[in-house]
């Protein structure tokens, strides 16, 4: 491990800090339980507040930190309790909007430092999108520091006037207890087993990963799945994930024939990835996409839309293309098909992209130093 410090101020050790989690996205909830680890085993007290439902799922506890159940409610109640744990901390860092303001309301009138990270932005539109940004700014002005998991994320809060905003390096979290990859020993059995139980034997099979969502730009997928009706034999394009789109989309994918099925959720997408052909991002803005980081790392060929902190995260390790335009996701994902020297290139290169990602422990030794900047006593003068 890297040899940061861990000394709170003033010659107080250990540093005592708080996680503030919302408990409602995963990528965020994955990234405290890997900092917390990490904080944990470098000295420092971490105290995690987030629904007990949250812990359960990632194990805080698991990894020495402690942990006090708040709800995801901005209610004065769950302030007031955020307000008595934060009582003790030297900093405070919040995860994601929601609970950032939260942090905000805890710590008014207090000297703390609070350390906001975002990991996504507000996709809504109309009225709530406009109180998200309202919100946005009040945050991002009470916060010491924001740090963005990607450079457009970053240049967002700058926007919104943050006095100090700077880009975070994260990983990608390792597995969560209990998670397990089956079959180690016959990789290539699980594959075809895998295959045909999803209905690909003898066919590409593509898959596609998160919420059925508007955002997420599926029913530009179904168009360009339309179009790969032509091809002998024709693909299979799976969806893991969930979501208030559903039974648009079950209806079109009935009504059209489409050659594409809806999973629901699933917790194998490791092993979805290697029964895949190609990985398939179509959302209109993504961060740093676990799903994305997952194919690369899997050496699945990827073919993403080119928002968000995607181009920054893949390099030239996948095939980009424009969000919303099925003609040119279809056209890239049938020369692809046609060109496995090409597939084979993308899988070297991801795996060289995935190299240069930071660490879980570089992760925690950046986070570190910015507590150890904030918490640092005054020099005499």
């Amino acid at each position: 491990m890297s040899p940061v410090s861990s000394n709170a101020p003033h010659g107080q050790s250990p540093l005592r800090t708080v996680q503030v989690v919302g408990g409602g996205n995963a990528s965020s909830s994955a990234h405290v339980r890997s900092l917390a680890a990490g904080l944990v085993a470098r000295g420092v007290r971490v105290t995690v507040c987030a629904p007990d439902e949250a812990d359960r799922a990632y194990g805080f506890t698991g990894v020495g930190a402690d942990h006090v159940h708040v709800p995801r409610s901005s209610d004065p109640a769950s302030v007031a309790a955020l307000r008595a744990v934060c009582s003790q901390a030297h900093l405070v860092h919040a995860h994601g909007l929601h609970a950032s303001f939260r942090a905000m309301l805890a710590l008014r009138g207090r000297p703390t430092p609070l350390v906001v990270t975002w990991h996504n932005r507000a996709l809504e539109q109309g009225p709530r999108a406009h109180f998200l940004r309202l919100l946005e700014r009040r945050v991002v002005k009470a916060a010491t520091v924001v740090l963005g998991t990607t450079s457009d994320l970053v240049d967002r809060a700058r926007r919104a006037g943050a006095r100090d905003a700077r880009l975070a390096a994260t990983a990608l979290p390792g597995p969560a207890r209990g998670d397990t990859c089956p079959d180690h020993d016959d990789p290539e059995g699980r594959r075809a087993k895998l295959r045909a139980e999803l209905g690909a034997t003898g066919r590409p099979l593509l898959l596609a990963v998160g919420s059925l969502d508007r955002h997420r730009g599926y029913e530009y997928l179904l168009d360009a799945a339309g179009s790969w009706r032509r091809l002998d034999p024709v693909p299979l394009i799976v969806v893991a994930g969930e979501g208030p789109l559903r039974a648009t989309l079950q209806r079109r994918i009935e009504d059209e024939e489409l050659p594409v099925r809806l999973l629901g959720v699933r917790d194998d997408v490791h092993q979805l990835l290697t029964a895949a052909d190609i990985a398939l991002v179509t959302s209109s803005w993504e961060p740093r996409s676990v799903f994305a980081q997952e194919a690369l790392l899997a050496r699945v060929p990827l073919v993403a839309t080119a928002v968000g902190g995607i181009p920054d995260l893949v390099g030239e390790a996948a095939e980009l293309v424009p969000y919303g335009d099925p003609h040119a996701l279809a056209a890239v994902v049938v020369r692809l098909l046609a060109d496995p020297g090409r597939r084979e290139l993308l899988r070297a290169r991801g795996a060289a992209q995935a190299a240069g990602w930071p660490t879980e422990d570089e992760t925690v030794a950046q986070v570190l130093s910015v507590y150890d900047e904030l918490t640092e006593p005054a020099s005499p003068l």
